[in-house]
C-alpha cells in the first residue's frame, strides 16, 4: 500500500485559484493523484479552513466549495479532540511551531500519514515520522503514488 498523505488547507485552495496557473496545476494533480490512489487524508480543522478562504475569496463560488468539502469527507477527516490537543501542544512545545500548523501535524500524525503536504513547513523536515513535502517542489509521481 501507498503511504498516506495528508493534505494542508493552501492545496485545495491552490487547486481552485486560477491566478497562479502553474500552482493550480500542480495542487489539481496531487489532489487528483491521491484521491484515485486513495490515500489522501486531511482534518475537520482543514475543512473548515478551506471552506472559510474559498467563501472569503470566491463569495459566489459558495455551492463549489461546500459540495468540495463534501467530497472531501470521503477522506476520513481528523477530528479535534482532547487527545489531538494535547499532541498538538507537545508539538508546538517541541518544534516551536504555531498552535495551528501543531495542530495539522498533530492530526496528520494521528491519521498515520507518512507525509504533510504543505508549502507553510520547510520541506523534507523529518517531524518524528512524518515528511513535510512541498506540493509545488514535487509531484506524487516522483514520490510513488499512482492512481
Amino acid at each position: 500500500m501507498t503511504a498516506l498523505v495528508f493534505v494542508d488547507t493552501n492545496v485545495f485552495i491552490y487547486a481552485a485559484d486560477s491566478e497562479d496557473k502553474a500552482k493550480q496545476r500542480a495542487a489539481q494533480n496531487w489532489r487528483t493523484v491521491l484521491w484515485q490512489a486513495r490515500v489522501g487524508r486531511t482534518s475537520v480543522q482543514v475543512l473548515q479552513e478551506f471552506y472559510a478562504k474559498a467563501t472569503y475569496r470566491w463569495p459566489t463560488a459558495r455551492d463549489q466549495a461546500r459540495q468540495e468539502v463534501n467530497d472531501l469527507l470521503a477522506w476520513r477527516p481528523v477530528v479535534a479532540s482532547g487527545d489531538l490537543f494535547a499532541s498538538a501542544w507537545k508539538i508546538q512545545d517541541r518544534f516551536r511551531f504555531s498552535f495551528w500548523d501543531s495542530l495539522i501535524v498533530a492530526a496528520a500524525k494521528q491519521a498515520s500519514c507518512s507525509y504533510l503536504l504543505t508549502e507553510d513547513l520547510q520541506s523534507e523536515q523529518d517531524l518524528d515520522g512524518l515528511s513535510v513535502v512541498n506540493p509545488f517542489g514535487t509531484t506524487p509521481e516522483a514520490m510513488g503514488i499512482r492512481a
